[in-house]
């Protein structure tokens, strides 16, 4: 039997009293943290603050940036900058600027439309797919739509025969070579939207030697049951595209400029040699076009699992069957990649009494066409919040922490906007930030509150949403905490509402994952158990418009309000109460969850752990001292003098660097951005937050290593990187020396 080997700490995180069980559950028990109690006067106008936010006013905000499209780079998107900019200063905040970067853009070819065609044997076009979107009713004399497309594609017309590749998904891929036998090499793939970052399949596809990759929404996928298309209902209409950038950045920022901010000095790389930039044609295309691809396609009929809502049979492939085998597809992909400036919107409210500690409140502006719900759902509620702190300027109130509010640019093309600014002020938040609060769509459903977070804010989450009211029609009196408990507990056995990890797929990938700010981010969202659609379905379309959100999915705008409230809410708290309302023991909490369910996953190959020696009693071991360490801490929180600035400043500081201490330097395997060694996106899927992803990555279809013992020794090496991470934040809770 193997023997557990404990990491040492510091005696004071060793000494364990009988009473620790008792002292837990006592804090746990307390009804409220003292480090989230506030005095009666912020208490005051946290209730002022809450209770400003209006409906009315955020569907005004929503209904005036949503008139016109507005995508990164183009002149009506630096309008909505000014106005802003504008109106921030007129809210009452001290300082509003304009910041400029100059970064990779992409843009289809005005000249040369983008399209998909079958040709005969002759070279002769038999099939297009369309050029644009039908546009929705009231919108056709709207200029600069911009068509379909899927940003930073490869120029090219390559042409063959078509393989139906499902998701895209890399196990998609080992089914179609290992179990069907079909190589991919010099073929076009075509796939549907869903379940992985489009940017995956693409990079997917290159890697099984595909030359080019159609994407297209099935019903399947972007179809809720028993609802209409757009705008009869809120499904997708079969000629709506998704748009989207396939970069594969890993948190590069500005392809050209990886790791520092795209300046007008900066030295930039050839295009050739840009980070994340695909190297074949994509495409994007809606169902109806789709039909036409897949309905005459031959080879082998797929399982069940690949076949989707469309009435055709989605054979693999390769090419078409008999009658129609001497016909091939071809892409023509003409969209033209170009340096553009960008300007983020920063705003700011000096803090009182700590002028240099920052609560950053941030989402985007830009938009694929008009951004209805993705991003100006978020965009609205982010005005709300900031009239509704100039409201609270105007009585007097100011708070303890300076309070920045920024309207990213170029979100779309690869978080570029947030990314540059984080790289431009990246030491000054590593010293100064406290928080960053993510502020992008804020409603992608009408069933409940969702809300994915660093596990330090969790216990804020939970005592700010009892105090806000729940916009469900019948749940007058009901808290927003009870509602979203209710709905969200599918099993009735959970104790609390559930709060997802971060993954990426928004702006606040730098600041958490490269930079180890703690972050968090608040949504409506759908029932997941019963609503099984990708996103919501008219996602990255030219349907995201205004009409949408105010016929279905927020008619009396009380959603959208109680978002801004939870995203206002966090924020005032964390820039006012006197002592940071972090939480280390929830951090303990999960970091044991997280522990035991990467252990699990490497289980499932127990004699390779037995052969190569593959143990996590080490990892477990660090767990176990930050759980004394943070446990301790807390205590102590309970004796400091509050009348002593130095006290409450210290034990502050330890709490804000918290989630510093998770970082790697060196990053995670091939991903240098990614800093963060218990949260980070799957190598594999942008969007899927994992716990200890270094490990997790290296477990990743181990069963197909070619090498498995070398791919059991970088197990090994991850299991040793995060117990020594996780050891090392634990010392950062001891007391001073």
């Amino acid at each position: 039997m193997r023997t557990r080997r404990k990491l040492k700490l510091d005696r004071n995180v060793r000494q364990q009293s009988k009473n620790d069980i008792y002292h837990l559950f006592c804090w746990f028990a307390k009804p409220t943290h003292p480090y989230t109690a506030s005095n009666s006067a912020s208490s005051k106008y946290l209730r002022e603050f809450l209770d400003e936010m209006q409906p009315d006013q955020i569907r005004e905000h929503l209904r005036k940036f949503t008139r016109l499209p507005h995508l990164a780079g183009t002149e009506q998107n630096l309008h909505y900058a000014e106005q802003i900019q504008k109106e921030w200063l007129e809210f009452g905040l001290d300082s509003v600027e304009m910041v400029p970067y100059d970064v990779l853009l992409s843009y289809p070819n005005k000249s040369q439309p983008n399209y998909i065609s079958i040709v005969d044997q002759l070279g002769n076009e038999v099939f297009n797919t369309s050029l644009a979107e039908p546009v929705p009713e009231g919108y056709e004399d709207v200029p600069n739509i911009v068509p379909p497309y899927s940003a930073f594609s490869a120029k090219g017309q390559p042409e063959g025969d078509l393989v139906y590749v499902n998701y895209g998904r890399t196990e998609d891929f080992f089914q179609l070579e290992r179990e069907m036998g079909i190589n991919i090499t010099g073929k076009i793939a075509i796939v549907r939207y869903g379940k992985i970052f489009r940017g995956n399949k693409v990079k997917n596809a290159m890697l099984a030697g595909a030359k080019g990759i159609i994407m297209f929404s099935d019903p399947a996928d972007y179809w809720a049951a028993g609802v209409q298309p757009y705008p009869d209902g809120w499904n997708l209409p079969g000629g709506g595209v998704q748009r989207g950038n396939v970069l594969n950045l890993n948190g590069a920022g500005d392809p050209l400029t990886p790791g520092y901010p795209a300046k007008e000095y900066t030295y930039r790389s050839s295009i050739e040699d840009g980070v994340g930039l695909p190297k074949i044609p994509v495409h994007p295309i809606g169902f109806h076009d789709a039909v036409h691809l897949l309905k005459n396609m031959g080879g082998q009929i797929p399982p069940n699992n690949w076949k989707g809502g469309l009435n055709v049979s989605y054979r693999i492939g390769p090419g078409f069957t008999d009658n129609f085998k001497s016909q091939k597809v071809r892409m023509n992909i003409h969209t033209n990649n170009q340096v553009t400036r960008i300007y983020n919107v920063i705003g700011r409210i000096r803090g009182a009494l700590e002028p240099d500690r920052y609560v950053i409140l941030g989402g985007h502006r830009d938009a694929w066409v008009f951004g209805g719900i993705d991003p100006m759902s978020g965009a609205a509620v982010v005005h709300e919040i900031v009239r509704s702190a100039g409201r609270l300027l105007n009585k007097g109130w100011r708070p303890r922490r300076t309070i920045i509010f920024a309207s990213w640019d170029a979100e779309e093309f690869g978080l570029l906007g947030s990314t540059e600014w984080a790289e431009d002020n990246a030491k000054l938040l590593q010293e100064r930030a406290v928080a960053y609060i993510n502020a992008d769509s804020a409603i992608e459903g009408m069933y409940t509150l969702r809300v994915d977070c660093t596990p330090s804010l969790h216990t804020l989450v939970y005592d700010l949403t009892k105090q806000i009211a729940s916009p469900e029609e019948g749940n007058e009196g009901v808290s927003l905490y009870e509602s979203w408990h209710k709905r969200d507990n599918w099993t009735n056995d959970r104790d609390a509402p559930r709060i997802s990890k971060l993954g990426s797929g928004s702006d606040f990938e730098a600041y958490f994952i490269r930079l180890g700010i703690a972050a968090g981010r608040a949504r409506y969202t759908k029932n997941k158990k019963t609503e099984q659609y990708s996103s919501y379905p008219v996602y990255h379309s030219v349907y995201e418009t205004f009409e949408i959100v105010e016929k279905f999915y927020d008619p009396s705008f009380r959603r959208l309000r109680a978002v801004a409230q939870v995203r206002g809410g966090i924020i005032f708290l964390l820039a006012d109460s006197q002592l940071l309302p972090l939480d280390a023991n929830q951090y303990a909490d999960s970091l044991r969850k997280y522990a035991h369910s990467i252990s699990k996953l490497a289980q499932k190959h127990p004699e390779e752990m037995e052969v190569y020696e593959v143990s996590f009693d080490v990892l477990i071991s660090a767990v176990e001292n930050f759980t004394v360490a943070a446990r301790d801490f807390h205590e102590r929180l309970r004796t400091i003098n509050r009348a002593d600035p130095l006290q409450v400043r210290v034990v502050n500081d330890q709490l804000m660097y918290l989630e510093r201490a998770f970082l790697d330097p060196l990053g995670l395997p091939g991903r240098p951005f990614y800093r963060h060694v218990i949260f980070a996106p799957s190598s594999h899927n942008k969007y899927a937050g994992e716990s200890f992803p270094g490990i997790y990555d290296a477990l990743f279809d181990i069963e197909n290593s070619a090498d498995p013992e070398k791919a059991w020794e970088e197990v090994k090496r991850q299991i040793s990187i995060a117990a020594f991470i996780v050891h090392a934040a634990a010392m950062t809770l001891t007391p001073p020396a």
